[in-house]
């Protein structure tokens, strides 16, 4: 077994120099760091998990809550996509994630308290976001580092360096599939989305329609009848294009809030006019609606950078030095054509 003693001599340095790195990496000079890195690599060394634990009296373990599964199946994998990439990612680091449930935000927060009560997790991740969330108040306010997925949503707290968060441009991503469709030739793009207030959901919708204001040449009034909010799922979906299609003589493109919106809106069309989803979803890619693609990989890369910081290999609540605590990433429009027609559902 590789022993961190067998790291310092490929290394050409001390082994109190190959701990800092692997614990404080950023009390290490670069030129330094990668050359033990790379030899921590090339033997591929792992520091004993418990060891460690007792040494730093740390637990290398992040929590997450597992979100309840989504009816149709299709709404919740993105958190799927997020939490694979998360795990792996945290692996590489020698770190551990530990699942837990919650109903609510208040179940959640109690689980706070029983995994801080336990020194069973360093830090948590959080997904689904939303203006005046009490989960991260409370961890804010007990001192408790974390890093969410999702932004805070407040006017006045998107830049807190207490609140480190981690998101995916929505607005810009379903400008991008509006402006693509008008493009084509396409006027009356509809929309379909979440009901307001809803952090996520008005982010996007605005998305729709600024790209509509500006290219589409229809009347800012014309413009805002053309979209309806649901609840999300696929049979919301549908009844949100019925609403459409009952109200509007003809149509040209759809554009959703979601994947499960946009299996919904092309069941009910038959796929006779663009649909377009947001999620790129494996169901998306298999019928060939177009989609808005996030980068997961590269946010849980991002949330574990803003984590853990280089700190003795754990989460802290601000960044030193004025970096940033915060990043927001650009999607990219995946564009298809449909493979299938369907019966439309009338």
């Amino acid at each position: 077994m590789t022993t961190i003693q067998d790291v310092a001599a490929a290394a050409g340095v001390s082994r109190q120099t190959v701990s800092n790195v692997l614990n404080s990496p950023a009390i290490v000079r670069p030129g330094t760091r990668e050359k033990v890195e790379a030899a921590v690599a090339a033997l591929g060394y792992r520091p004993h998990a418990s060891a460690r634990r007792l040494r730093t009296q740390k637990s290398a373990t992040i929590g997450i809550r597992l979100d309840p599964l989504a009816a149709d199946g299709i709404s919740g994998s993105i958190l799927d996509r997020f939490l694979r990439a998360l795990t792996e990612r945290a692996d590489r680091r020698n770190l551990r994630v530990l699942l837990y449930t919650a109903a609510d935000a208040t179940e959640e927060i109690h689980q706070f308290k029983r995994l801080r009560e336990g020194a069973d997790v360093d830090a948590f991740v959080l997904t689904s976001t939303f203006h005046g969330d009490p989960r991260t108040r409370w961890l804010i306010e007990n001192s408790h580092p974390f890093v969410t997925f999702g932004r805070p949503w407040g006017a006045d707290d998107e830049t807190d360096p207490q609140h480190p968060w981690v998101d995916v441009n929505g607005r810009h991503g379903i400008s991008q599939a509006t402006t693509h469709l008008l493009n084509t030739g396409l006027r009356r793009v509809a929309y379909i989305g979440w009901p307001s207030p809803s952090g996520t959901g008005d982010d996007r919708r605005m998305g729709w329609r600024h790209a509509m204001e500006q290219s589409s040449g229809l009347n800012p009034g014309l413009i805002a009848s053309m979209s309806a909010a649901v609840d999300d799922g696929v049979v919301s979906g549908a009844q949100a294009m019925r609403e459409l299609e009952s109200k509007f003589r003809e149509i040209d493109a759809v554009v959703c809030a979601s994947d499960a919106l946009a299996l919904g809106a092309f069941m009910q069309s038959g796929g006779l006019i663009p649909i377009t989803g947001y999620d790129n979803t494996p169901v998306s890619s298999s019928i060939g609606i177009s989609s808005v693609d996030q980068p997961i990989e590269e946010v849980a890369e991002g949330v574990l950078e803003l984590l853990l910081g280089g700190r003795n290999g754990h989460a802290y609540p601000e960044a030193p030095g004025g970096q940033p605590t915060h990043r927001l990433l650009e999607p990219r429009l995946i564009v298809r054509a449909p493979l299938v027609k369907v019966i439309p559902t009338r």
